[in-house]
């Protein structure tokens, strides 16, 4: 196990991906802390008060942790571009009443600066980027408060990137991954290089303890992250069924249909490069989707919301790797427990 890893506390080399949205719950990584693993908080489309909640909850529970950031790295959209899109879906949206063509523009930072201020004036033991590497002087900050800080990188120059703005382990995610790719350009859809190969390329390029992720679902998959010279795995998909989990209704009864053969790398609902399982909706609009993120993101939010209350799998972001097939309806620490038994 990588030292600083190590030094928190962690035995069981499997850790529990942030998941934002709502998948990632206070529960799922103090489960995930109980299982010797560590789990992150996704701050992802959250306040810095609502993180603030959820980090006060794990601590009531003593549970080991980590909290993940959206790094600002905006894809500006085009406006007309974006008008453009927002007539082509508002039939899917006006299902549920909603008039998406009355959305404006929305070009946000997630609130960043909240966000560093709190986990400055309260540090936790870990804290993890995505999207974008920051300032080499928000790192220092947190690592002199005693954070340590994991840079997410999808190829060997965005890892030579956050070696030097000073970061201390890298996640280094294959285009396997569910979700959002954490790409620094995400204007481009990241090559598809499996994990082995990507470990092996960013061994070469940097120094720094590396965590394996994307596409990781199998105690076999787990054996061969490590043997290729990452120090622990991350893992997501293999979560959203857990029963800590708050994942929606309709997205975990998607990972078990058995008619779902498929995922797709799109852009159809945020604006952004994020793997799903293949629906309606990114069978009609993939390939009509323009960049543009968080943009995209804030257009389609509102109908997603409506349709994941709905029970409708069609019109929500059915996030998932390649590995969604190994979802299982189960406690999180016996999944990630297992995911480890091969070592």
């Amino acid at each position: 196990m990588v030292s600083p890893l190590a030094a928190l506390g962690v035995s069981t080399p499997v850790l529990a991906a942030p998941m934002a949205g709502g998948p990632t719950t206070p529960a799922l990584v103090t489960a995930a802390a109980r299982a010797n693993s560590l789990g992150f908080l996704a701050g992802g489309y959250r306040t810095a008060g609502a993180l603030a909640e959820q980090i006060a909850e794990v601590r009531s529970d003593g549970a080991r942790f980590g909290v993940n950031l959206f790094a600002p790295n905006p894809v500006q959209v085009d406006p007309e571009a974006f008008r453009r899109y927002a007539r082509t879906i508002a039939p899917e949206a006006r299902t549920y009443g909603i008039d998406i063509l009355a959305t404006g523009i929305v070009e946000d930072d997630d609130h960043w600066s909240d966000k560093i201020d709190l986990l400055l004036s309260d540090p936790v033991p870990v804290v993890s980027f995505t999207f974008a590497v920051p300032e080499a002087a928000v790192i220092a900050v947190l690592r002199a408060a005693g954070t340590l800080v994991v840079q997410t990188v999808t190829s060997a120059a965005e890892a030579r990137l956050a070696a030097e703005a000073g970061v201390d382990v890298l996640a280094v995610q294959a285009s396997a991954a569910g979700g959002h790719s954490g790409t620094l350009t995400p204007q481009h859809i990241p090559a598809p290089v499996p994990l082995p190969d990507l470990l092996s390329e960013v061994r070469q390029a940097v120094p720094l303890p590396l965590v394996a992720a994307g596409g990781v679902a199998t105690p076999a998959e787990v054996t061969g992250a490590l043997r290729a010279g990452a120090a622990a795995v991350m893992v997501g998909t293999v979560l959203l069924r857990a029963d800590e989990a708050g994942t929606s209704r309709p997205h975990k009864a998607a990972l078990a249909d058995p008619a779902r053969r498929r995922t797709v790398v799109t852009r159809a609902f945020t604006g952004r490069p994020a793997r799903a399982l293949r629906n309606d909706f990114t069978d009609r609009y993939t390939d009509l989707a323009p960049a543009g993120y968080p943009a995209l993101h804030h257009l389609t939010s509102p109908m997603r919301k409506a349709a994941a209350a709905a029970d409708d799998p069609e019109r929500i972001n059915l996030w998932a790797g390649t590995g969604y097939r190994h979802a299982t309806a189960e406690p999180a620490g016996q999944i990630l427990q297992r995911l480890a038994s091969g070592l």
